[in-house]
């Protein structure tokens, strides 16, 4: 350390590992000054410095592509940028299958490479020896070629990140450690800090803006001031060959994600590492100040299954011996993607950790989007999938993480199944009706942590086909082991009545004198209704874009009830904080797991329900859109009339003392109506036929209500966040439209993610896809583009098709909702 330490700044940055330096850069770049950048060894420390230095351009959405593509541009000129190398050499990336499963993901993966405007193609095996002629090939059967990608020196890249932050006026000190993140009236205000080297030293530095970018030691830092950074260290391997012939190091980053392995050029070496399905959480009660150089010990044991995969695969390996074993711990979240954003318990604490192997790929990206967040006071794109708000505090849990991340290191490279539920750290959070739901032989998946029901075990045939008789997933691209238990049930709501456990969407809960303006200023549609009305809305940015959609309960004057998406409350919450006025009255409160909810849908629902209440539940005394307080059997529930599936029903809000009892009214009322269990697969299926959006597929901070087609759903008469944005767009014809598709084949199964063709061009891709069994054929919703404007006339006009695990399949497109209950027909 040899500059003397400030002791207030704009911006202070903790952790100078390549995220770190890439948010200096990029705040510098946006002209932000008073910067301070903490590392508290040297600069590239902690995992940096030892990851493997590859970078893909290709993730799983159009958001995280858009992070790594320009990552890929920034790492390519920074050298001449900067004057410091950076090792960046574009050799590409292979990727080889071996399975008909890994092959069939190749094709749809590569398909969408194409509308992320990544340069991918599949290829053959012997195409593949020309570009790696060290492989064994005789068990392949194909494999995939994206050009643009490449490696780097990991080190040198944070160095030179630093240098162009250091040029536009960042102060970066080294050997100084963060103590504590500090913070004041719900916003962080500075940090103390003392010398690595005489760590009785302690000072303060104030700042207006904190950023912790501290990889693993995010969420210990993060855990005293009261912040939840669910993360944990992971051990991850790879190792260096001795020299081999035909070895070279422009080989491209290769990839055998059946074995588990990836390998690239090293000189005249090779680096082998591995993603195995089952890893080793570092089990470590707190992550040492000094380790920041360190690794921890070779473990041959743990490497055996891909080393003797990796001499099957690069049969060289068979004589060779390995000169280094790289045994360094990485961050892993929950559910594989990192963590960046603003907090929602303080204001002005950024976070960007817990990139779960692909810092390297993403911290150019990451840093960027990060900065113009910070500086625009909101995200510039849709990053839902990677923002800090989605997890809630109790995935901060200890054992939780350490039993969770011992799958996710290996999600890398494990099949990307459409429906894949995780195996590890399960029953975290249950309904009250889980017991009896598992009993009747539910297969749970999970959803913000809750367990609730995907579909139902069941003996004999629907639709000719045999039903799973065992609560089990049997994963495949096409038609999946429950296909007929979800047809048994989708055909049971939209003739008979069937009942759903939706507990897990989260209820929040606004009251107070000033509950009504706050609300009316953050819902697009008017809600200052009469009590026991229901409203849906959105809620949007300034952008007009979507911030979340959900359903408004007005209970009394002053009283609201929200019901939004599972995985949504956290973020709502810090939406309604974040839009309060000083001095307001009022008190929002997530209530989501006091009440369990029932739904009760299909023509039969009013004549079961009717069975246990003394409510009068005709039209006239309970119109649709609104919600009183009933009796069902023993219970007492708040019955809202809504649906999500298209068809008559009530969601019945119970509350979790009392929901057992509800249910169990409901379901002897039923017996001879024919009532069924019924599962989340079988809601996605009928609202897709409805033509209900959800958030996190249809809607997005990406999207306007005017192309999601929901304008109807905005009171333009009053204001509210958005509207300005949203008025002159009202005038002009949107560049891309919401629409559904009816696949004309009966077989294929649409599980989203599937290019949309027009007339042999593509225009857009599946946001969410299932079966619709009342249609016979796979159904899925999917915007289309066209940039002189996507009119009615030109949406309609065309002949379409969808890409389908590499074919393509006629579809009909539909601009109005397919299906219509009132009027017992199907649209055209």
């Amino acid at each position: 350390m040899n500059q003397p330490i400030p002791t207030q700044s704009r911006v202070v940055i903790v952790g100078g590992g390549i995220v770190g330096c890439s948010v200096a850069y990029h705040l510098a770049q946006l002209g932000w000054n008073d910067i301070v950048v903490l590392e508290q060894s040297a600069l590239a420390g902690g995992t940096t410095w030892h990851a493997a230095g590859l970078v893909g351009r290709l993730r799983t959405s159009n958001s995280l592509t858009t992070i790594n593509k320009y990552s890929a541009e920034l790492y390519a000129r920074l050298e001449q940028e900067t004057g410091h190398g950076v090792g960046w050499k574009q050799v590409g990336s292979l990727i080889v299958a071996k399975s008909q499963d890994r092959l069939i993901q190749l094709r749809r993966t590569m398909a969408m490479a194409e509308l992320f405007g990544v340069e991918s193609h599949l290829i053959s095996a012997a195409e593949a020896l020309e570009r790696w002629p060290l492989l064994r090939i005789d068990d392949l059967l194909g494999a995939a070629w994206l050009p643009h990608d490449g490696k780097l020196v990991p080190k040198e890249v944070t160095l030179a990140l630093a240098k162009g932050a250091r040029q536009r006026g960042v102060q970066i000190l080294e050997g100084v450690r963060v103590l504590e993140i500090l913070h004041a009236h719900g916003r962080a205000n500075g940090v103390k800090i003392a010398p690595a080297v005489q760590p009785s030293d302690v000072t303060t530095l104030t700042a207006d803006f904190v950023v912790l970018t501290g990889g693993m030691w995010s969420r210990q830092l993060a855990l005293g001031c009261g912040v939840t950074l669910p993360l944990w260290p992971v051990e991850h391997h790879h190792l260096l060959s001795e020299t081999i012939d035909g070895a070279f190091d422009e080989l491209p980053v290769g990839r055998d994600p059946d074995l588990c392995l990836y390998f690239r050029g090293e000189g005249n070496a090779v680096l082998l590492g591995a993603f195995q399905a089952a890893s080793k959480p570092w089990m470590v009660d707190r992550v040492p100040d000094d380790f920041s150089f360190q690794l921890l010990g070779n473990d041959w044991d743990k490497f055996a299954e891909p080393l003797k995969n990796a001499r099957h695969r690069i049969p060289a390996f068979k004589d060779c011996k390995f000169v280094k074993f790289t045994n360094g711990p990485e961050s892993f979240t929950p559910d594989n993607n990192f963590l960046l954003g603003e907090t929602p318990e303080l204001r002005r604490l950024f976070v960007a950790t817990g990139f779960n192997s692909v810092g390297i790929a993403s911290a150019g990206g990451a840093g960027k989007y990060l900065a113009e967040w910070m500086a625009e006071g909101a995200p510039s794109m849709d990053l839902w999938s990677v923002d800090v708000r989605r997890f809630s505090p109790w995935a901060n849990n200890r054992e939780y993480l350490r039993q969770r991340v011992v799958e996710v290191l290996g999600l890398h490279y494990q099949l990307a199944w459409p429906n894949r539920e995780p195996e590890t750290a399960r029953d975290v959070r249950r309904s009250p009706l889980h017991a009896r739901l598992a009993a009747a032989g539910a297969c749970f998946g999970i959803r913000a942590g809750w367990e609730r029901p995907n579909w139902f075990a069941r003996t004999g045939h629907v639709d000719g086909l045999p039903c799973a008789t065992e609560a089990r997933m049997d994963y495949s691209w096409g038609r999946q082991n429950w296909f007929a238990n979800h047809a048994a049930e989708h055909h049971a709501c939209r003739k008979r009545v069937a009942l759903f456990d939706q507990s897990s969407f989260a209820k929040i809960l606004v009251k107070g004198a000033d509950a009504v303006g706050l609300l009316q200023r953050v819902c697009a549609n008017g809600v200052d209704v009469a009590p026991g009305r229901v409203v849906y809305t959105a809620w949007l940015n300034e952008r007009g874009t979507f911030e979340s959609d959900l359903t408004v309960v007005r209970v009394s004057h002053s009283e609201f009830l929200l019901i939004t998406g599972s995985t949504q409350a956290r973020r709502d919450v810090d939406w309604l904080h974040r839009h309060r006025l000083a001095g307001e009255a009022l008190e929002v409160i997530d209530v989501t797991a006091g009440h369990g909810v029932i739904g009760v849908m299909g023509p039969e629902a009013r004549t079961l329900l009717q069975r246990v209440t003394d409510a009068d539940l005709s039209n006239a005394a309970f119109p649709f859109g609104t919600a009183q307080v009933i009796s069902v059997g023993l219970a007492t529930a708040r019955a809202v009339r809504l649906t999500y599936v298209g068809e008559l029903g009530w969601e019945l809000h119970v509350p979790a003392d009392q929901s057992l009892a509800a249910y169990e009214a409901l379901w002897t009322a039923g017996e001879d109506l024919g009532v069924v269990h019924a599962g989340h697969y079988a809601i996605n299926s009928l609202r897709l036929e409805k033509g209900y959006r959800a958030f996190g597929a249809e809607l997005s901070p990406d999207e306007t209500p005017i192309e999601a087609g929901l304008s109807f759903a905005i009171d333009w008469n009053k204001p509210f966040i958005g509207r300005d944005a949203l008025l002159p767009m009202r005038s002009e014809t949107p560049r891309k439209r919401l629409a559904q598709f009816v696949l004309k084949h009966p077989g294929p199964v649409l599980w989203g993610s599937e290019p949309i063709f027009r007339d042999g061009v593509a225009v857009g891709y599946t946001t969410s896809g299932s079966y619709g069994h009342t249609f016979g054929g796979g159904i899925g919703m999917g915007y289309v583009k066209h940039s002189a404007g996507a009119t009615s006339e030109w949406v309609l006009s065309g002949q379409y098709e969808i890409l389908v695990n590499g074919e393509r399949i006629p579809a009909c497109i539909h601009l109005r909702s397919l299906y219509d209950p009132e009027r017992k027909c199907i649209l055209a």
